[in-house]
Order: C-alpha cells, then structure tokens, then sequence
C-alpha cells in the first residue's frame, strides 16, 4: 500500500509539473480572414505564423483559425481564442478591427495584433506594411508595358491602403506611360475567385491590358494568362504564373515581425506600438521580374526600389494635385504620413468615384 500510494504521489506531481509547463508555454493565436492556402494574403500570413513556429518550437503553442468573415463571426472566434487561454492574438484583416478593440476591452491580459488598422488600445497594437512602395514599381511596369495605354485595376474596400495602392499605381504609370489611363472595379471583397476573375474580364473588355489587383487570389492572373495580358502577384509571388503573366509581385514578409512580437511577449516586455514599415524594412518585398519587359525599364524600376529603400524617394511626391484639380502637394513636397493613412480621395487622372 505505502509503495501505491508512493506512486501515485508520483503521478500526481508528474501530471502537475506538466500542467504548469503547458500553462507557461505562450499561446499564439491567428485568425484570417481567407484559406490559408489561397496563394496570397491569408496563406502568406499562415506561412509567416508557420516560420514564427519553427523558430520557437515547443516554447509556444500555435493555434489558428482560417475563413473568418469580418464583423461578428470575427468576434466570436477571438471571445473563443481568448477563452481558450491565448496570450497574444493576431488578428490579420482590416475589417477585423473593431472586433479587436471589443473583444481586448473584455479581455484586458491578453494580447492583440491588428494588420492594417488604426484603433490602439493598452492591450492592442497595429501594425501594417507600405505596400503603396510596392505599387509604385508595379505600377510603373504597367504603364511601360501597355499596348492600348489602358490599365485595369481590382479593388477590395474603399479603405485608405487599398485607396493608396489605386493612386500610386496611376502616378508611377504616368512616370512611365504620360498617356495611360485608370479604370478601378471595386468588389466589395478580399477573397473571391469568381468576382476576382469577373473583374479582370470587365476590364479587359474595357480594352485595359494589363491589370493589378488588391485581392488575395490568383485568380485575375489566370484570366489574363489565358487572354495574353499582364499582371502582378499579390502579397505573395504567385511564381507559378511566371514568367508571364505574371510580371513581378508585391511580397508580404510578416515573420520577422511575428518572431519580434512573439519574444516580447516571453520576455516580458510587450507593449502597444504603431508599426508601418515597408520595402527598406523588409516588410514589402519586390518579385523577380519577368516576361518581356525591355531592360532599360528593369533598370529603372530597380533604381526605384534601391531608392524608396535608401529613403531617396517617396512614391508621393509633388507636385501633386487630387482629384478635382485642387492642389495637394507642392514641387518636390512629399505626403505626410496622416494624410496617407486617412487617404480618402483619388488623384487627378484617376476617373469615377470612391463608394462610401
């Protein structure tokens, strides 16, 4: 009986030991907004959570959660994260974001991480990429590369990075091109295949040959294959449309945010901060470019990136005026970051309306 109870004295402890282990391993929580293999945004942010984990290992605990629409059901899955016992939550799509706020006010020791917002609280930072830097060149390349000077762009949301993205691309392709012209479809979604690939077939029929999109699939890239037009990866590299039509791309690399964070959060020292980096941080990257795009423009969209990485250049600058003609900015002034992330209007040159 003395042995028994001996062992069973050693069990308890054994199991106890390995609760309070298990209760000291972070858990890291990723909600998107797409599936994770959706060969953009979403599934870059899975691969990016997915090296984070590598790099910790068993010192954290991963738990995801794919296909979540934006407003309730995105409360619901970070009450649910929350709940479950999850220290720091990633929270990965604009409309996400007053979810966040809601459910870090009910849950003041857990952690939030909002992508592409601008709400803050003690327990919830942002953080977002300039992708407007990355627009810039491939907005140029459309520009150097249209035959009929019509360029064909996919729109998500009115918010102010896809806004941002819409007239970087129209200023870079005039660099290039002083006679090309804009047409934005908006779609009112992030993930849709079917509305993504409709889309792109509008605005070839609008007579644009060459199309950029602000949606997380790669389905506008598979209509312009099969139509013999152009376009560009999104958020990731989409190399298995190259070498065209796939031309370059626009690459998110969240990881070493995610990795910086995540140590915060072990060693103690997390705290609510407002990041925005870009190409120069590594935030944004350029993908090789491809197809039949003559070198003297590779030169020029090279020099760019080494530019807006050294800090040389800005993508926004005057002079510049908006939309109606009035005035914005100046000879050789460059856009203020408030302006920029609270853009609500297009430049002039660009035609139509922002939906409310």
């Amino acid at each position: 009986m003395k042995r028994r109870t001996l062992l069973a004295s050693a069990a308890a402890l054994s199991l106890a030991a390995g609760a309070a282990f298990a209760q000291d391993v972070p858990k890291i929580g990723f909600v998107y907004v797409g599936p994770v293999n959706d060969g953009g945004w979403s599934q870059h942010h899975h691969e990016s959570a997915m090296k984070m984990k590598e790099h910790f290992g068993d010192a954290i605990e991963l738990i995801e959660q794919e296909s979540v629409p934006e407003g309730a059901d995105a409360e619901r899955v970070l009450t649910q994260m929350a709940l479950s016992g999850a220290d720091l939550i990633f929270t990965t799509s604009f409309g996400y974001m007053d979810p966040t706020i809601n459910v870090a006010a009910k849950f003041p020791d857990v952690k939030f991480e909002h992508a592409t917002g601008y709400k803050t609280a003690e327990n919830v930072s942002v953080y977002s990429a300039r992708f407007y830097e990355g627009r810039a060149i491939t907005g140029y390349l459309a520009g150097a590369m249209t035959e009929t000077n019509k360029i064909g762009y996919i729109a998500s949301f009115p918010i102010p990075e896809v806004i941002r993205g819409i007239n970087s691309s129209y200023i870079h392709a005039k660099q290039a091109n002083p006679d090309v012209e804009i047409a934005v479809v908006w779609i009112s979604t992030w993930f849709d295949p079917a509305k993504e690939a409709d889309a792109t077939q509008a605005l070839l029929d609008q007579g644009a040959d060459v199309v950029l999109a602000h949606t997380d699939s790669t389905a506008p890239l598979a209509v312009l294959e099969k139509a013999g037009a152009y376009g560009f990866g999104q958020a990731a590299d989409m190399a298995e449309y190259k070498p065209e039509p796939r031309l370059s791309s626009i690459i998110d690399d969240w990881a070493p945010y995610y990795i910086e964070r995540v140590q915060a959060v072990i060693d103690g020292s997390w705290e609510s901060v407002n990041t925005w980096d870009g190409i120069g941080a590594g935030m944004v990257g350029i993908g090789e470019f491809t197809g039949p795009i003559p070198d003297d423009v590779v030169a020029t969209v090279t020099q760019m990136k080494e530019d807006i990485a050294a800090g040389d250049y800005h993508p926004f600058t005057g002079p510049l005026n908006k939309q109606d003609g009035s005035a914005w900015l100046a000879e050789g002034e460059v856009a203020d970051d408030g302006t920029l992330a609270g853009m609500d209007f297009y430049v002039e040159g660009v035609t139509g309306s922002i939906p409310n």
